[in-house]
């Protein structure tokens, strides 16, 4: 079978960046007929953003890789996902989504492997990032921002409709700010490309996404190739998982999660790392939430744990199915269509009272 390469973006950001948003507004551009892929990895060990990026939107598959990193065990998760996603998709285009707090240069290192020169065209990384962060030192000094931002194609200023509130109570010019940041690392060459919600993607965007990744060669036009390099990465890959003892990832069930649920009907999942803590819960799909205590249970965390850097979920409510995105002080409810079960997570940089939390979490169920 001849195939072509399959353009693949990496879009990286810190922790609420708008990553998720961004790639849902990506999704309205595909052209009919057209299947694209999205991988997403979380740092929380329950995946909520592939019930976010559930849209009324035919060819498109999603996959998660949940718990952090996904360059862990030497790229091998990632790349089983990959090698999973793109045999059940058959994608026109891959786009993967690492977690805000990963290492965005691994994931490049993966992708760049000779077995996947002929199945992946990299293309042009992006990097979202928003500019009223550089006020706070927990992120402009972070490790994993800086990088992310060093092996950026495009850095992109997302929610620059926010802006101007916000300078004007700081009184501080906020691209001031960012071009003189980014000088300081030495990325003035970088293209950045100022975008918000509201105004959707430009067409320079769109464009930047379709340029090769600086690192690599231009691809030869109409390059076609056969699927056995996939086959045989395929194959290079369930050697070294077996080197691990990754077995089990190779199964097709190892494609999707499966959650043992406590008498309760809550399965708890937590994980910490890179300076940060998560817990994640699950809940069985018939449990119906109250919406109104729900809204008033996330309110009062948002504004009562200053460490709390990020909250997601997907709930099942007596109002309809609600995805519930927060960082920093914004928050966003949608309705959704359909969902698979309850989920919640959140992220701080101490750990909160996850038994309290859970407990009133439970006080919020309806009925």
């Amino acid at each position: 079978m001849i195939v072509k390469a399959i353009p693949t973006n990496i879009i990286t950001g810190f922790l609420g960046v708008g990553k998720t948003t961004l790639i849902k507004q990506l999704l309205k551009t595909k052209p009919e007929g057209e299947t694209w892929a999205i991988l997403v990895n979380e740092f929380g060990e329950v995946g909520i953003d592939a019930g976010l990026l559930e849209a009324n939107n035919s060819g498109v598959q999603i996959r998660e890789v949940a718990g952090g990193c996904m360059c862990c065990a030497a790229g091998v998760p990632t790349q089983v996902a990959i090698n999973q996603l793109i045999a059940r998709a058959k994608p026109d285009r891959l786009l993967i989504e690492p977690t805000g707090l990963g290492h965005p240069n691994e994931i490049i290192k993966v992708l760049s492997a000779p077995h996947y020169q002929h199945v992946i065209r990299l293309q042009s990384t992006l990097c979202l990032i928003d500019a009223r962060k550089l006020m706070d030192e927990r992120y402009r000094g972070h490790d994993n921002f800086v990088q992310q931002l060093q092996v950026a194609d495009v850095i992109v200023a997302t929610k620059t409709d926010l802006y101007p509130e916000f300078e004007a109570l700081q009184g501080r010019q906020l691209a001031q700010e960012l071009t003189h940041y980014l000088n300081a690392l030495q990325l003035d060459d970088t293209p950045v490309v100022e975008h918000s919600s509201p105004q959707g993607l430009s067409a320079k965007l769109l464009e930047l996404l379709k340029q090769p990744h600086r690192d690599l060669p231009k691809p030869v036009s109409n390059l076609a190739v056969s699927i056995n390099a996939l086959s045989q990465s395929r194959s290079v890959l369930r050697n070294t998982a077996d080197t691990l003892g990754l077995q089990g990832l190779f199964t097709e069930e190892a494609s999707e999660q499966v959650y043992q649920f406590d008498a309760r009907g809550i399965v708890r999942k937590q994980n910490q790392g890179e300076g940060c803590f998560s817990c994640g819960w699950v809940f069985e799909p018939m449990q119906e939430f109250d919406f109104d205590k729900l809204m008033q249970l996330i309110t009062l965390q948002t504004q009562t744990n200053p460490t709390l850097l990020r909250l997601k979920a997907v709930m099942i409510t007596s109002d309809g199915i609600a995805g519930i995105n927060w960082s920093s002080g914004d928050m966003t409810v949608t309705e959704l269509d359909d969902c698979v079960d309850s989920r919640l997570e959140m992220i701080a940089t101490q750990e909160l009272d996850w038994d309290h939390i859970e407990l009133a979490l439970m006080e919020c169920l309806a009925g």
